[in-house]
């Protein structure tokens, strides 16, 4: 069994190891402290810069998306302007060969069995 005076020396040893690895912790915890405060302050300028721009251009922002609006409208009016005309077109070709087929089975040229089915393909 060690003596007292080793048990002794070896807790001082251990209370310093402590003592240096709480010191360590210290240290450590102020770099993450100054790091954290310096991110604030960057984070808070580019923030307040922002803000100020963004302030200072909103009419200029607000006014783009109105025109940037008022285009996507004109462009939506014109394709449902072109897809009316391409479904009128589509329309009559379906009609002009609906009368077709139908002259040609009742003048008899047509005897297919299956005459309903290319009436639903063209109409539908």
């Amino acid at each position: 069994m060690a003596t007292t005076t080793e048990r002794l020396g070896i807790v001082e040893t251990k209370v310093q190891n402590l003592t240096e690895k709480v010191d360590d912790l210290k240290h450590d915890v102020k770099e993450v402290h100054d790091c954290l405060d310096r991110t604030k302050d960057l984070l808070e300028g580019k923030l307040d810069t922002m803000l100020t721009e963004y302030r200072d251009n909103r009419d200029r922002y607000y006014a783009r998306l109105d025109q940037m609006e008022t285009e996507a409208k004109q462009a939506h009016s014109i394709l449902d302007d072109k897809i009316s005309n391409l479904e009128k077109v589509k329309n009559k070709y379906a009609l002009y060969s609906i009368a077709a087929l139908a002259f040609l089975a009742g003048a008899g040229w047509m005897t297919n069995d299956n005459l309903h089915k290319l009436f639903k393909f063209l109409i539908g």
